[in-house]
């Protein structure tokens, strides 16, 4: 996925790699491993778009791409949104990757139990930040699957 970004000021080009494992370690902390090195970012909601901390530098990022989703043009949306398990089951499909732009009420994942699916779906717009979820993984309630910021 390519986005038009302006990370401290300046305009660039970047591609979110589909290779990055991408997991939250803690609410607005995430752990990414790339190419086989493991860096943690903080992420906070500015009145821009986000500032992101990782290896104490700090970046401050603005989505410039009209067609993506941004804080200023998502109503409601400050903040982050995790996207948990409302019953044990299995995951039997992920509709969306890590770095997608999803629309509220867009289908993230399907968990099944009792020979039930259950989509999951984005209560708001954003980004996925993080993934979770894995298809065939067991699930237990509760346990977060997804978060959107």
């Amino acid at each position: 996925m390519k986005l038009r970004l302006a990370i401290n000021g300046e305009e660039r080009d970047v591609e979110l790699s589909a290779g990055a494992d991408v997991q939250r370690a803690e609410p607005g902390v995430y752990s990414i491993l790339l190419d086989g090195h493991v860096y943690d970012a903080r992420v906070d909601h500015t009145e821009k778009g986000l500032a992101v901390v990782i290896d104490g530098n700090r970046f401050e990022i603005e989505i410039r791409d009209p067609r993506r989703w941004s804080p200023k043009s998502a109503p409601g949306s400050q903040g982050l949104a995790t996207l948990a398990s409302p019953m044990p089951g299995k995951v039997v499909r992920v509709l969306v990757a890590a770095g997608d732009a999803v629309e509220a009420g867009q289908g993230i994942l399907v968990v099944e139990a009792m020979k039930m699916q259950n989509e999951i779906k984005a209560p708001r717009s954003g980004l996925v930040l993080s993934l979770t979820a894995r298809e065939g993984a067991t699930v237990t309630a509760g346990e977060p699957l997804a978060t959107i910021g």
